[in-house]
């Protein structure tokens, strides 16, 4: 507490000794308080006041446009149009002309655009010289309405009012800037001074802490802060831009009337500060800021306004409290135009000797420097040395105005020229926006409709004036072929004729003269610290007086180099006999040519780079997944075995396939001719190819010298041709095509037997023709007929009944031959049934079936039923069963045999008559079922006849038994049309999947609702911001879909909460919610996210390209906590927006890391690293800190990512923490085993009180593999079991390791059995599934 006291205590008296000499009430910068009563009178923001009711077409906001009033363009050729060249009635110098502009830059700033950007574009008449010469009609030049107050322009009660962004009084703002950061930016803090260059006569370089206006040259196109801020100042490499005023730039004679106040100040400053020693640096300056305001609104009161408008000012009588000096947006209007009328096409330059200086210019030397090429020029103009400013002004008072009139010269107004033919087709003012021209007339035109300006009538009698009736009456002095054209626009009424042209068209400018007037009156009486109200303590009567005697020709021979009888004594006006009369009165003809327009493009340059930008950021996240070879490649051996079998070996020798050639009379093998010729196709027609990959081409022609000569001894022929290896691929048949033969082979075999319908089975008319012959020509080799069976191929059972379905012996079994056999066992009679099974066990085939025969038939079959109702009951591993264990198995499987197809003779009667305890008996002296379907067509022929019949074996004898086939529907089939089948296939889809699909529709509605909410709001309920304006569809898309994204995000969480899942399985929820399907939710959800991502990536692109070619000026109105408007109007890059923002690198962030876990999460990526797939999955923390990251920047909104995020994330949070105080054990394994179709049985111990229920998963992990990969297994063993059992699946890369780790031959090197490391539930389900299963 003491301490904070003594620094106020400090403070205080620091303060106090600085100002020790200030004694009067110092003036603020921003021009709050000047009026007690009403303190934002006048200050910086404060609202113009509006002399007459606003004039809207709405009479709210909306101004006058066609064809209410004249086109602005056609209006100001009609009224501005004239030679230049004509000197100033009353002798008005050019340095009175931009003194008033630079005045108007101390009391107006009404150039900054409004927020959100709206237009008044000036259409271009077909045909134009200037903007049209082609005559395409759609040339727009555009107009940007300036700011309003926020509030107005909501009814015809409060219409829209303008603000004044600098002070509103005569207070020097435009010398020491309208805040008092701007003012503390300007000085130097030593001796009172503003901060100065090394020359001491010019402002130092700015640091970027003042706002300088920094518009693009439009002679040059050249923008940036170079020249304008930074090195290389306007005035021969000095930067002259440290100003009070934001716009002090704009030109060379305006930044140098600038230069001369500051210049006055520090002349005022040094003087002070040696006349008073002790004064502090704050003292020196208010004193010298005092006396340089005082001496600046006396020039500007009583020599520059009667200069100006030829009559005198009222005299003061004193400070009226009560009287409103605002600014008026008439005076806006007409004091600029009364100033650009006055405006000459080109500036003089003399030195002190009144020597008018060369300009060198495009094209030669010239007598002036050109006004058209002077706006905000970033590059010397031909000054030589640190007179330019003092030349300048010097030129500027001996020169003389143009007229005061309505015509503008062409450096203002867009005018065709009319002097030397070379010159270029236009000259005119600066630009706005992408336009480096534009008509300046037109433009304020434009702007007095954005004020809501009255009429000239209107105004007219404000002012005590009478108001026009007649047009001949307006100007007399003017062509009457003006005023026909004038009239002509405004439909001959008068009435409507506006103030700005009708104030230029005045022969006297009366009224323009009454409303300057006006304001200026009104500025002097409501100003509390005019230098003539003594009651504000600034100045006594005596110092008024002598402050009021001060005139410019003082303050300029104070400042420059120029001697007093040298420069004539009021400086406003040049009148004959004064010294340094200017050579002539200037014309466009005697200058050089202006620059002509140029339409810039914000874009160029950015074409090739965005375009990749946009293939990257919607390519990357969408990149299809990447198959890769349909088998790996892996080192093989090729036995050659003499019974004509190529035998194909892995690397410990392990048979993968044998080919057999029996049934080939040749060998057709194909070499590829190109990449180092090492690759090798062997054709195998009825199976799959065998590709071969040497390590160099000797070792492939070693290789198929030996296969000749095997081939040779065998008797077959060997055909060898060549083709590239690319299309010896394409010619291969793989095993993953093979597959998909047999699959369509099957589907239609089946089809036909049980007689599905073809909506459910699928036409071959609806495959390829290439498809479909080759699956009604395909064979099935004996492994592949074991396999459709689901049978070990070395069994006796198949290899009986492939003999017996081989009819014609060739070693595969066609189309054909499968339907024959598969619709008797299918189909057929118990009589024909029995007759294949005696013919398949009659192995001698001396058509007798002898004991011995018959006991291995029903050994064989009841070891095939054993082994699989053991199977079914999880008894596999037993050899032994309790009266439990068999009481559990005969309940199970007590409809099955139930369902026995053949019954003994001598069955009891009442069995018979029981239906559902047999499908058919044997009865004496019948071939034909007695149960027959009567919708059943039975078609039957015996098999010995036709080439139908059975294959016989050598000696067999003639067999007294038929057997029917029956090889054609039984029924008829309901044939449907294609659109039944659909309709069929929809109503079953919707059948199966109902919970699925209310589920997704609802979650879908949900999202749909999201995403056309966002899409409203920013379309048409938002804050008038104007980004709906400017990027449409862009913004509509970006936001719906980033709530989308939002919403999806979020509650992909919910997917895998397991445990919550688990518990809401067992409520009555799982009735309508499908639990079961959570992941596969999961992977839908998210496939619908990453869309949604990729649109909300397109929908941003829309938004930078739009962004990267709107001006600054709409930027700054979009996004004003990043832009801020200084006149420049170049957009940021593309590149800006996507590596140079918060929101633009973790938005390309998160799509890299989308893209990645996409890919990892592909099927394919999952079989080949399943380890790469859980590391790039668990990228999703990162991802959540970046969408976090992402919207928090608030660039367009602010954050509403929460909403959706906080709830699914505590859920999500929750439950993981359940997961991960999961127990897990190291078990020891008790039991491995491999069994066919890669299946691998692992028997491990049960660990104490673990209780578990059918059908539960458990995640394990392989001690040998690694301890941080889980995989989730359902368990196979019974709950009462004491041990526990699993059967995996090899299916990609970890379980085919864990199968080669228990194969034999690992175990044998290794000595014991690899342990598991289950994760294990202790309470409850984890995770349920509809049947035993493996994921991976």
């Amino acid at each position: 507490m003491m301490l904070s006291l003594t620094v106020a205590l400090l403070l205080t008296c620091t303060w106090g000794r600085a100002q020790e000499s200030i004694s009067w009430e110092v003036q603020r910068y921003d021009g709050w308080y000047n009026n007690l009563l009403h303190h934002s009178r006048g200050a910086v923001g404060s609202r113009l006041l509006r002399l007459l009711p606003a004039n809207y077409a709405d009479g709210v906001y909306q101004a006058l446009q066609e064809p209410h009033v004249p086109n602005a363009r056609q209006l100001s050729n009609a009224v501005a149009r004239g030679p230049s060249g004509l000197p100033s009635l009353r002798n008005t110098t050019v340095l009175a002309v931009f003194f008033g502009f630079h005045v108007l830059s101390d009391i107006l700033g009404t150039e900054k655009p409004g927020c959100p950007a709206e237009f008044l574009n000036i259409h271009i008449p077909r045909g134009d010289l200037v903007f049209d010469p082609t005559g395409t009609g759609d040339v727009v030049l555009p107009f940007q309405r300036i700011h309003w107050a926020t509030g107005t322009g909501q009814s015809p009660n409060s219409p829209r009012e303008q603000t004044n962004e600098v002070t509103g009084w005569l207070d020097g703002s435009s010398i020491y800037g309208p805040s008092h950061s701007w003012s503390d930016a300007l000085r130097s803090f030593s001796g009172g001074q503003l901060a100065a260059g090394p020359d001491r006569r010019v402002p130092r370089e700015t640091d970027g802490r003042v706002p300088m206006w920094k518009a693009l040259d439009p002679s040059t196109g050249q923008g940036g802060p170079q020249g304008i801020y930074g090195n290389g100042g306007i005035f021969n490499g000095f930067s002259c831009d440290h100003l009070g005023s934001a716009w002090g730039n704009e030109n060379l004679f305006l930044q140098a009337e600038s230069i001369v106040w500051f210049r006055y100040h520090n002349c005022l400053a040094a003087a002070l500060a040696n006349n008073h020693s002790t004064w502090s640096d704050e003292d020196v300056f208010q004193h010298a800021r005092k006396r340089v305001i005082a001496t600046f609104q006396s020039i500007v009161l009583y020599e520059w306004l009667p200069t100006l408008l030829g009559k005198p000012v009222p005299e003061y009588n004193g400070y009226q409290q009560h009287l409103d000096p605002s600014i008026s947006p008439e005076f806006v209007a007409a004091a600029g135009q009364f100033l650009a009328t006055m405006v000459p096409p080109g500036i003089y330059m003399r030195n002190p000797q009144c020597q008018f200086q060369q300009v060198p210019g495009p094209g030669g030397s010239f007598p002036a420097v050109r006004l058209c090429n002077s706006y905000w020029s970033r590059k010397s103009t031909g000054q030589t040395d640190n007179m330019d400013v003092d030349n300048l002004l010097l030129g500027m008072s001996s020169q003389i105005a143009e007229r005061e009139d309505n015509i503008v010269v062409e450096d203002l107004q867009a005018l065709p020229c009319h002097h030397n033919s070379f010159n270029p087709p236009a000259d005119y003012w600066y630009g706005p926006l992408k336009y480096s021209r534009t008509d300046h007339v037109a433009s304020w035109l434009q702007r007095g409709r954005d004020l809501g300006l009255p009429t000239y009538n209107q105004a007219r009698e404000l002012f005590g004036l009478e108001p026009l009736q007649n047009w001949s009456a307006l100007a007399p002095h003017l062509d009457q072929q003006v005023l026909e054209k004038v009239a002509l626009l405004y439909a001959n009424d008068t009435a409507r004729l506006e103030l700005l042209p009708g104030g230029m068209l005045e022969a006297d400018s009366s009224l323009f003269s009454a409303i300057i007037l006006d304001q200026f009156v009104r500025l002097r009486d409501g100003d509390r610290f005019w230098f003539e109200n003594t009651k504000n303590g600034l100045f006594t009567v005596e110092e008024a007086k002598e402050i009021r005697n001060i005139t410019f020709h003082e303050v300029l021979t104070a400042v420059t180099s120029a001697s007093p009888e040298l420069l004539q004594p009021h400086v406003f006006t040049w009148t004959e006999g004064d010294v340094c009369p200017q050579p002539q009165q200037l014309t466009a003809q005697h200058l050089a040519n202006c620059t002509p327009m140029t339409v810039l493009d914000y874009f160029e340059g950015s074409g090739a780079g965005f375009g990749i930008i946009i293939v990257v950021l919607c390519c990357l996240p969408l990149a299809m997944e990447w198959h890769g070879p349909k088998t790996d490649s892996s080192p093989v051996y090729i036995q050659l075995q003499a019974d004509k079998v190529l035998k194909v070996l892995d690397r410990r020798g392990c048979a993968l396939r044998n080919i057999s050639l029996k049934a080939h009379q040749s060998v057709e093998v194909i070499l590829s001719s190109n990449r180092g010729n090492k690759a090798l196709l062997l054709k195998s027609p009825k199976e799959y190819d065998l590709v071969l990959l040497f390590s160099e081409e000797a070792e492939r022609s070693n290789f198929i010298g030996k296969l000749q000569s095997y081939l040779e001894e065998s008797g077959l022929d060997l055909h060898v041709s060549e083709m590239k290896e690319q299309s010896l691929m394409k010619r291969a048949v793989t095993q993953e095509q093979r597959k998909q033969i047999l699959e369509t082979f099957f589907r239609h075999l089946f089809a036909q037997v049980l007689e599905i319908d073809r909506s459910d089975a699928g036409e071959l008319n609806f495959e390829s023709p290439q498809k479909a012959k080759e699956s009604l020509t395909c064979e099935l080799s004996r492994a592949e007929f074991a396999e459709a069976l689901g049978l070990k191929a070395h069994s006796m059972f198949v290899d009986s009944m492939f003999s017996l379905a081989d009819k014609d012996g060739n070693g595969y079994i066609s189309f054909r031959e499968f339907l024959d056999i598969l619709v008797v066992f299918m189909k057929g009679s118990p009589e024909e049934k029995s007759k294949v099974m005696f013919r398949m066990y009659d192995i001698d085939e001396n058509g007798f079936l002898s004991k011995k025969e018959f006991l291995r038939m029903l050994r064989e079959q009841a070891e095939q039923v054993t082994e699989s109702m053991f199977r079914a009951s999880g008894f596999e591993d037993r050899d032994e069963l309790t009266w439990e264990d068999f009481h559990y198995m005969l309940r199970d499987h007590d409809t099955e045999l139930r369902l026995t197809h053949l019954c003994l003779k001598g069955v009891p009667e009442e069995l018979k008559q029981n239906l559902h305890n047999r499908v058919s008996f044997i009865k004496k002296k019948e071939t034909i079922s007695e149960e027959k379907d009567p919708n059943l067509d039975n078609v039957s022929h015996y098999m010995e006849q036709e080439g139908q019949e059975l294959r016989r074996r050598p000696g067999r004898k003639v067999n007294q038994y038929q057997l029917h086939l029956y090889t054609e529907a039984q029924r008829k089939k309901y044939e449907r049309n294609k659109i039944q089948q659909k309709i069929q296939e929809f109503k079953r889809f919707i059948e199966n999947y109902r919970r699925h699909i209310v589920c997704v529709v609802l979650f879908s509605a949900i999202t749909a609702g999201v995403f056309v909410e966002r899409a409203y709001y920013y379309a048409f309920a938002s804050p008038s911001t104007g980004i709906a304006q400017t990027t449409f569809v862009g913004i509509i898309i970006s936001r719906g879909s980033a709530a989308c994204i939002s919403f999806m995000y979020s509650y992909i969480l919910l997917t895998m909460c397991r445990n919550l899942i688990t518990v809401l399985r067992e409520t009555f929820l799982n009735h309508y919610i499908p639990f079961d399907a959570a992941v596969d939710f999961h992977r839908w959800i998210a496939m619908a996210a990453l869309i949604f991502s990729v649109l909300h990536t397109a929908g941003h692109i829309v938004n930078v390209y739009i962004f990267s070619v709107t001006p600054l000026s709409v930027l700054s109105c979009l996004f004003s906590s990043v832009f801020t408007d200084d006149g420049s109007q170049l957009p940021q890059k593309y590149y800006w927006w996507f590596f140079q923002t918060i929101p633009g690198m973790t938005g390309v962030l998160l799509l890299v890391i989308l893209a990645v876990m996409y890919v990892f999460a592909t099927h394919h990526f999952r079989r080949v690293s399943f380890q790469g797939f859980w590391i790039t999955h668990h990228l999703y923390v990162l991802l959540y800190v970046l969408v976090i990251i992402h919207g928090s920047y608030a660039l367009i909104q602010q954050p509403r990512f929460y909403v959706y995020f906080i709830i699914p994330a505590l859920i999500y949070g929750a439950d993981k923490l359940l997961s991960l105080s999961r127990k897990k054990v190291e078990i020891s394994v008790v039991k491995a085993e491999l069994l066919p179709s890669g299946v691998t049985h692992l028997r491990f111990q049960r660990p104490q009180d673990f209780e578990y229920k059918s059908g539960q998963w458990v995640r394990i992990a392989c001690v040998a593999l690694g301890t941080t990969e889980y995989h989730p297994f359902t368990l196979t063993s019974a709950p009462h079991e004491d041990t526990l059992s699993l059967h995996i699946r090899a299916a990609g890369p970890w379980t085919t390791r864990l199968r080669e780790l228990y194969s034999p031959e690992s175990l044998a090197l290794i000595g014991k059995m690899p342990k598991v490391s289950p994760m294990l539930l202790l309470w409850g389900h984890l995770f349920w599934v509809k049947a035993a299963g493996w994921t991976e």
